[in-house]
């Protein structure tokens, strides 16, 4: 492209020089030619009213009168009747430029120049309007090579930000170019790479959520079926069977969520529900582990409670807090319902040490945990609590009290 621009305007300047280069030296020897003609014929008027006034006057005419007034370089023959041939300069040879007077009293005055002078002339101006052309064509070529850089630079850059963008790298440059239909391009690529940034975001954000949130369920799943292989006595497989295909439902309910939030994490489908049995379901899921690892989980607090939110997201939210419990805390862990104003509070609690005091109200930001964990299911339930409308708090470091706030049902 840079070579086809350059021989482009070279090619525009080459037929604007050649059109106007033409004229300008035709106009040129014309005039060169007819100011050298004028010049002559000038000089012999001159010459015969000098000699007709002397001849007037009865004074002499000769070539030493005559010598001064004739140019250099000319040659000049006055003819008188009766008199001698007067000449003064040298004729000139090869080709000539004439002109030729006569006087009121018959003399005849002829004036000669060399062709030659008007030839060299007419010489020196085609060498200026050359020169001019080629310093034209110099700087055409020269303002060529910047124009098709200042063109083919932004394309090039414009081209590696499209192959970066290909590859997977959705950094926007932010590089603008000076050429309006250009910089367009580039607030286009730089949109697309936005867009891309964060639609490569969300994905990895939904891979880590996923991966996190789905711990927890599958990990509950397979303790029920662990006790199903483990036992013989048909009722227990049956309730364990029943336990195990609610936490199935729940854990389809927690992917659906998952990806909604993923395309919008506004969207809620908030219905009014019962809060004791998300609560109940939860202590009977989590009770077998807290069994094992030698410790209680116990609920308290006002019962017949109704909440507006989404159960499986409510579920998810307590479930990460019970699990946050039973990893970092110690002792009983208690889950104890409330009412404040027209909310709904669900404190969980623990005898552990604690949120240590350099994170506080950070524990819920993404990559940030004070035990080696990875950060992600406190922000995870915090999304899943503020998309129906609700909250997640800390209200408490040391012993550690979460909270999540739910907006009461209406009329209750």
């Amino acid at each position: 492209m840079r070579r086809r621009l350059i021989n482009s305007t070279l090619a525009v300047v080459l037929v604007v020089i050649a059109v106007f280069g033409v004229s300008l030296v035709i106009v040129e020897t014309r005039t060169i030619e007819n100011s050298a003609r004028e010049s002559v014929e000038s000089e012999a008027v001159r010459l015969v009213s000098i000699v007709d006034s002397r001849l007037l006057g009865g004074e002499r005419v000769s070539t030493e009168v005559l010598r001064d007034q004739v140019g250099p370089g000319r040659y000049a023959r006055i003819e008188m009747p009766g008199r001698q041939l007067i000449e003064v300069g040298k004729p000139p040879g090869g080709g000539v430029i004439e002109s030729r007077e006569t006087g009121e009293r018959g003399e005849t005055v002829t004036v000669q120049a060399p062709a030659a002078a008007v030839s060299e002339e007419i010489g020196r101006t085609l060498l200026i309007i050359l020169a001019v052309a080629l310093l034209a064509v110099v700087a055409a070529v020269l303002l060529a090579v910047r124009q098709a850089h200042r063109l083919t630079a932004p394309l090039t850059d414009l081209a590696e930000t499209a192959e970066r963008l290909g590859s997977g790298d959705p950094r926007p440059r932010h590089r603008r170019y000076g050429v309006p239909e250009l910089d367009r391009v580039a607030d286009v690529l730089d949109a697309s790479a936005d867009r891309i940034g964060r639609m490569l975001t969300a994905e990895r954000r939904l891979a880590a959520d996923a991966s996190h949130q789905l711990r927890t369920p599958l990990t509950a799943l397979s303790m029920r079926l662990e006790e199903i292989s483990a036992t013989d006595d048909p009722d227990t497989v049956k309730e364990e069977a029943t336990i195990a295909l609610g936490q199935v439902e729940r854990l389809t309910d927690v992917v659906q969520r998952l990806l909604t939030n993923s395309r919008d994490p506004r969207t809620g489908s908030a219905v009014a529900f019962d809060l004791d049995e998300v609560v109940k379901q939860q202590i009977e899921e989590w009770r077998p582990a807290y069994r094992s690892a030698g410790r209680a989980i116990v609920c308290s607090g006002s019962k017949g409670l109704r909440a507006v939110g989404t159960p499986g997201a409510v579920a998810q939210v307590l479930a990460t807090l019970i699990e946050n419990s039973l990893m970092h805390g110690a002792g009983p862990v208690a889950i104890r319902t409330r009412v404040t104003g027209n909310q709904v509070v669900v404190e969980v609690t623990d005898a552990g040490p604690g949120v240590p005091p350099d994170l506080g109200a950070r524990v819920f930001e993404r990559t940030v945990s004070g035990r080696n964990s990875t950060g992600l299911g406190l922000a995870v339930a915090r999304d899943l609590a503020e998309a129906d409308g609700g909250r997640l708090e800390l209200v408490q470091q040391h012993p550690p009290v979460f909270a999540l706030f739910l907006s009461r049902e209406a009329g209750q």
